[in-house]
């Protein structure tokens, strides 16, 4: 087993190959010399019932033998009476008894193979009993010959062993070149991918001509090239837009701090930790925001519980901290769906703190479910709008993205780090469902659905809070 580790592909199919064309071969040389030995056989016996046939009719036409009993140098004959007496026979069997000892059946003939005897300790010979019809009683005639060997003729044999080893080297070369062949596209993308590196992480591999398995290999690699070289953009993306959003609390701390070590008698501890209180805070959620992220993208494991999606709005309505916007909460009971509880929570509290800081003075949440032919058991909806300027249709999308922050929300809050709508979107995606912003006659409407636990009871009592 650790051998045939260390060959290749083309040597391993090479080694099967010539492993199979040999035993095919083998057999096939096999049969066809069984197949010629059976019809060398069949011939012989015909000759040798020929050529005893002939001196049967002669004995009983003449009652005697005249002329040789054989014409065939390899052939014995033997003619032995009623008595069981050898009356006339070929010189090698001359004075010695009958070569064999079974006598013809019904059909007048009978055949068998005799070993020894007459013959000798390492011969065998086919004998075939004719029997001759006399007055006194049924004469028996006996012709032999020597068995086909096994391989028949020598010569034939080589013949047909060596056009054997012939076939079977021919089809091992013929597929070590299919092979070789098969293999070479592969070589060459095995050689591109060697010279692909993180200085062109956009180039693709090469397609082979033919339509084949290792075509759909070249586009699968250039499928995960492509994909990986968008994860490298993101990722740079990322990074670039992480490291400017940091910087920029930093470097205010950092002033406030080297004005204080400036003029120190112009400052107290008091109002500088003040001032560098919301650059530290806006530290905190950016990194807690990262981290977050980091999670979502590993694919940590989640806790999955069924949640009354109405009980924890409604908690999460109340922990909001009250400002001067206007909370409404119009919540359907009983809505429930299977999540990690406190995913799900984050998604509130991003989607609430982003209705805060865009609305005039009214946020509104709602909660309701709808049959949905996607799930069997519904899908629970919740929106939450706000009355503030609202987002063009064009760039809906756009603050899904990472570090994105619109115009208006920068000239309005700075204190936005741009990634709670996008770890919004990907709790809600890993949870099966999906958060959009829809139309609405005002201001923002984010609706989330999310598929509803089949097990759970449908309540059509709202609640307001």
């Amino acid at each position: 087993m650790t051998i045939s580790r260390n060959i290749s592909i083309t040597g391993r199919i090479t080694l099967f190959t010539a492993a199979v064309s040999a035993l095919l071969c083998t057999l096939l040389a096999t049969v066809l010399l069984i197949a010629i030995h059976r019809y060398a056989t069949s011939a012989l016996s015909s000759e040798i019932r020929a050529a005893g046939g002939r001196v049967a009719i002669t004995v009983e036409d003449l009652g005697r033998v005249s002329g040789p009993l054989a014409q065939h140098p390899g052939r014995n004959v033997q003619v032995v009476d009623h008595q069981g007496r050898v009356v006339a026979s070929t010189p090698a069997l001359r004075g010695k008894p009958p070569m064999a000892t079974f006598t013809p059946d019904g059909m007048n003939t009978r055949d068998g193979v005799v070993c020894g005897g007459v013959f000798g300790h390492e011969q065998c010979d086919i004998v075939i009993a004719q029997s001759a019809d006399r007055p006194e009683g049924n004469w028996t005639v006996y012709a032999s010959s020597p068995v086909v060997p096994a391989w028949v003729e020598p010569r034939l044999a080589s013949l047909v062993i060596g056009s054997a080893v012939v076939l079977a080297v021919a089809i091992t070369c013929l597929g070590n070149r299919i092979v070789s062949a098969s293999l070479r596209p592969v070589r060459a993308i095995r050689s591109e991918l060697d010279e692909i590196n993180a200085t062109c992480p956009s180039r693709q591999v090469s397609l082979p001509p033919s339509r084949d398995e290792i075509s759909d290999l070249a586009d699968s690699i250039n499928h995960t090239l492509a994909r990986l070289d968008a994860a490298m953009t993101q990722q740079r993306q990322f990074a670039s837009d992480a490291s400017h959003d940091l910087r920029s609390p930093i470097a205010a701390m950092r002033a406030e701090v080297e004005d204080a070590l400036l003029a120190p008698e112009a400052t107290t501890v008091t109002r500088l930790g003040n001032t560098l209180l919301p650059s530290l805070k806006r530290l905190e959620s950016i990194v807690s925001d990262l981290l977050t992220l980091t999670k979502l993208d590993a694919g940590a494991p989640t806790v999955l519980t069924t949640i009354d999606l109405g009980e924890l709005v409604s908690e999460e309505c109340r922990m909001h901290p009250q400002r001067s916007k206007r909370l409404i909460c119009r919540l359907e009971s009983g809505v429930e769906v299977r999540a990690d509880r406190q995913r799900l929570g984050r998604l509130l509290t991003n989607l609430l703190h982003n209705a805060d800081r865009h609305a005039e003075s009214t946020i509104t949440v709602q909660l309701r479910h709808e049959d949905d032919e996607r799930w069997p058991g519904g899908v629970a909806v919740l929106e939450v709008l706000d009355d503030g300027p609202g987002i063009d249709p064009d760039k809906r999308e756009l603050v899904f993205r990472r570090f994105t922050r619109l115009d208006s929300a920068r000239n309005k809050d700075a204190g936005g780090s741009g990634l709670g709508l996008p770890i919004a979107r990907q709790i809600a995606e890993a949870a099966g469902g999906s958060l959009r912003i829809e139309d609405s006659d005002r201001g923002t409407r984010f609706v989330l659905r999310l598929p509803r636990n089949v097990h759970d009871a449908s309540g059509s009592t709202p609640a307001a809070g």
